[in-house]
């Protein structure tokens, strides 16, 4: 109309919720931001996740890159795990994750990195830190998967004995070899495929 400003209006933003599937945090809503810059894990494979790596959970430490929300991270904290990294870059999805962990009451259980996967590795890789489980779930088109998955392979982050497991679509493609990293095992669940790595 004459005379009104002339701009686009916000568009406004949405949220999603997810559930802790079982242990001590069992049932518990989590919030998740809506819209493409994240992608909550599936219910699905994420409950599909845990019952694969199950018995490594309890007295891990746990790495979420790319946490989003925190689903799977906070997953792994309600089965037992000692401690969980989380690492987001996204602003919505930081304060997203910063508040779940806060409902959750497991700060004393949680650090958030709030910086892109690949500065916060080298950070976490020159505070000696290491981790019993990784979950990489990377921007399905960021170009990403190899670089993390090099720097995993080639830095001591992952423990020996650990384990990297990375969501992708199931028809993409992932290196069969990432320095020190195996790619030993797939589970598809739809177009969503769960590749395992382990140490050789």
């Amino acid at each position: 109309m004459d005379g009104e400003p002339l701009f686009e209006r916000p568009r406004p933003c949405y949220t999603r919720f997810v559930r802790i599937i079982s242990g001590e945090l069992r049932g518990r809503k989590l919030r998740a931001p809506d819209g493409l810059a994240t992608r909550p894990t599936s219910d699905r494979v994420r409950e599909a996740l845990f019952n694969i790596i199950s018995a490594r959970v309890p007295g891990a430490s746990f790495l979420d890159l790319f946490a989003g929300s925190g689903a799977v991270g906070l997953e792994a904290i309600s089965r037992g795990a000692t401690k969980t990294v989380f690492v987001e870059q996204a602003r919505r999805a930081l304060e997203q994750l910063e508040e779940n962990v806060e409902r959750c009451r497991v700060a004393d259980r949680a650090r958030i990195v709030g910086r892109d996967a690949l500065a916060a590795l080298k950070l976490l890789a020159a505070a000696d830190e290491r981790f019993d489980v990784v979950y990489v779930d990377p921007p399905y088109d960021a170009g990403l998967y190899t670089p993390v998955l090099r720097f995993l392979g080639t830095s001591k982050l992952v423990d020996a004995s650990g384990l990297v497991v990375v969501e992708l679509r199931s028809r993409d493609r992932l290196p069969d070899d990432a320095g020190e990293l195996r790619h030993y095992r797939d589970e598809r669940y739809g177009d969503t495929t769960l590749a395992f790595y382990e140490q050789v």
